[in-house]
């Protein structure tokens, strides 16, 4: 039996696509992330779900900043020149546009409209994160138990001072003797 070929995707397409979210990713690649899913498995049929939670945990395990998931969305959707394109297009828009603003941001830093600007954007960036992580416990938990034990993590992260390493080893001890 012979696997049916892949779709080539354009880079054009990529950068397109990456291009347009650096724009929206206000607090980082990480508020994109439930779009990017969304794209790479649901439209574009680049990878599975067990593959982009793959490659998110990935990005996050490995130094560097957490836009690198574009890099490796753009390498499982083209190869190395899809690596490249996503890059810069998640990079480039977004670099010049804050460039850009910065400096008409800061004549304005006394005015009463930049902060409620400001106060307005963060519970918009907390929620674009939230999603994200919604997003990614879908995409790699399939049982109850695993559910229950992202919830657990995610509950002891936010009300312990308890390092995160710590929680996503436990998680990963409940792993390795079958329990989720």
């Amino acid at each position: 039996m012979v696997a049916a070929m892949k779709e080539p995707v354009s880079l054009l397409q990529i950068a397109i696509l990456f291009a347009s979210l650096s724009l929206v990713a206000v607090g980082g690649a990480n508020t994109v992330v439930p779009e990017m899913h969304r794209q790479a498995v649901d439209v574009g049929h680049w990878m599975s779900d067990t593959e982009f939670a793959s490659l998110y945990a990935i990005v996050r395990a490995a130094p560097g900043p957490n836009m690198l998931i574009s890099t490796l969305i753009g390498w499982k959707a083209a190869g190395l020149p899809g690596a490249f394109v996503a890059t810069a297009a998640m990079c480039g828009p977004s670099c010049l546009f804050t460039y850009w603003i910065a400096k008409v941001w800061e004549r304005y830093r006394e005015t009463t409209w930049r902060t409620a600007v400001e106060a307005g954007l963060a519970p918009v960036t907390i929620g674009m994160i939230l999603a994200g992580g919604y997003v990614l416990t879908r995409a790699a938990d399939h049982s109850i138990p695993a559910y229950l034990v992202t919830a657990a993590a995610a509950a002891i992260a936010a009300s312990t001072r308890i390092n995160v390493l710590w929680i996503l080893g436990g998680a990963g001890l409940l792993g390795a003797f079958g329990v989720i």
